[in-house]
């Protein structure tokens, strides 16, 4: 199991695009990965669960990747948030 802390860097936070995109990107591998923070963990494939965080910018979440390539999808999942979810800010 893969657990480490991101941080919601792009200026709107993880806001329904933003969401959309995560989830699409989770969506394509087949590990378990759950995000949140304070003890509440969402599967991050759930489009619904992740908008529920309400994470704006700023907000450091919990990410946990467990099973059959773990490592590529973190690698995918912190490559997104460091790109700003590809909104450029």
């Amino acid at each position: 199991m893969i657990h480490a802390q991101i941080t919601i860097i792009n200026k709107l936070g993880l806001h329904a695009r933003a969401a959309a995109k995560l989830v699409g990107v989770t969506g394509k591998h087949a590990c378990q990965i759950e995000i949140g923070s304070e003890g509440k963990m969402v599967d991050a494939k759930s489009i619904m669960s992740v908008m529920l965080l309400a994470a704006a910018q700023g907000t450091v979440l919990d990410l946990k990747v467990n099973g059959e390539g773990a490592q590529q999808a973190f690698d995918d999942v912190t490559q997104l948030v460091n790109n700003f979810f590809d909104e450029g800010e």
